[in-house]
């Protein structure tokens, strides 16, 4: 939760994270994370605020558990979905 308040513009809120879940696309996946598989998600909110999602999907449930919430460091990632070598 700190890392959201902290953001470079502002909070992020939960209907942000809710814009770029549903506009987003997986970028990679945590298949071994325990105690359940997680991906990490990019998308944008309505007012274009990209954001990275760590998630996990539970089985079996229309549950989503957020883990952590970020904007991308431009330096670090191609294009906010390819980590820089």
């Amino acid at each position: 939760m700190k890392e959201m308040l902290e953001e470079e513009f502002g909070e992020v809120t939960e209907a942000e994270i809710r814009e770029a879940v549903t506009s987003g696309e997986i970028i990679e996946s945590y298949p071994k994370d325990r105690p359940v598989p997680s991906c990490l998600i990019y998308g944008n909110t309505k007012k274009r605020r990209p954001l990275h999602i760590v998630c996990a999907p539970l089985l079996g449930e229309e549950t989503l558990v957020i883990i952590t919430v970020y904007e991308p460091d431009p330096d670090k990632w191609i294009n906010f979905k390819r980590r820089k070598k």
